[in-house]
């Protein structure tokens, strides 16, 4: 796509004098690198304060906009840090998209940060989501001895997994359908979808073993005690250690799950120390049984990158299913 310049965009100067007032103009931009799917900017504004912004094409306004309610919904529960959303937007006429976000610098890690880390994940995943039918009106509360609900009021039989909203995981759409079962929802909302997408590279002793697992999913996964919610694509590109000293994490796909599929994302590629998981562990017991099943959890993720990247993820989708289907 043409690379944006945010400057030049008038929505993004309104939602910037809604955000900072209308003293407020942009007095320069600065790529930042990195990024796969969108073009991303560090804004200078006349006041001295800085913020950050993604753009995309207009096709892609959804992209953001469902991004946006990830971040509303995770940075309501205060556990942990989280940007804020300053605001999103269009532009028609030059046809692109935009998110615009509190700047975060990024500082090397110090410190506790790998425990402080822990603990507020752990926090996080124990916070409670009461109703969601609508992002504005999300409630928290932390959880005590009590079972709350994510999808309707305490006492009826609510979908506890899923979100809102479908979203997005990477530039693929990720499927949010609310259900009452987590392993229902794994398996409709997270590998079926993604199997569909990746037929073209299945053979037909990897379908018939993709089958045998979809129909004995209940074997190797467990019905997790509470709902988390979720950032849902927790690896390492997606935190920063800010000047605070504390992790804030980025770019969500977020949802209502089992805590596990957060914690088996930060092993994927890599692992984070294990300071991390030792503090997590403090607040929120890891099961033993978590190493049995995070390469499942693990397999969502390698057949998106399969969609989205292509067959040098193939080898490891097969070695996973090789490992639970004989």
């Amino acid at each position: 796509m043409k690379k944006n310049i945010p400057m030049e965009y008038h929505s993004l100067k309104e939602a910037i004098h809604a955000a900072f007032g209308n003293h407020a103009e942009i007095s320069k931009t600065g790529r930042i690198h990195g990024g796969d799917i969108n073009d991303t900017y560090r804004i200078s504004l006349s006041t001295g304060k800085k913020a950050f912004v993604k753009t995309n094409s207009i096709r892609n306004t959804r992209f953001f906009l469902t991004e946006s309610q990830g971040l509303l919904a995770l940075r309501q529960t205060g556990a942990i840090g989280v940007p804020k959303v300053l605001g999103t937007g269009m532009d028609e006429q030059k046809g692109f998209s935009f998110l615009l976000l509190e700047w975060i610098e990024s500082v090397p890690c110090i410190g506790d940060y790998w425990e402080i880390f822990g603990h507020e994940l752990a926090t996080l995943h124990k916070t409670v989501l009461f109703h969601a039918e609508e992002p504005q009106t999300i409630r928290y509360d932390q959880r005590k001895q009590n079972h709350s609900y994510p999808f309707g009021a305490e006492g009826q039989s609510p979908s506890r997994f899923g979100f809102w909203e479908d979203n997005f995981i990477g530039s693929n759409p990720q499927k949010n359908l609310p259900k009452a079962s987590w392993i229902d929802f794994y398996r409709e909302c997270r590998l079926i979808p993604q199997i569909k997408m990746a037929e073209h590279y299945l053979d037909s002793k990897l379908r018939k073993k993709i089958t045998y697992l979809l129909d004995h999913l209940d074997s190797y996964l467990r019905e997790p005690e509470f709902p988390s919610l979720l950032h849902g694509d927790l690896w390492s590109g997606n935190v920063l250690c800010g000047n605070d000293g504390k992790a804030w994490i980025l770019d969500p796909a977020a949802y209502v799950g089992d805590f596990e599929t957060d914690l088996a994302m930060t092993q994927l590629f890599g692992s984070f120390p294990s300071a991390f998981y030792f503090a997590y562990g403090e607040i929120n017991p890891i099961d033993k049984g978590f190493e049995d099943r995070k390469e499942l959890y693990h397999l969502y993720h390698l057949l998106n990158h399969l969609n989205l990247f292509g067959r040098m993820y193939l080898g490891s989708v097969v070695k996973i299913l090789n490992k639970y289907v004989s």
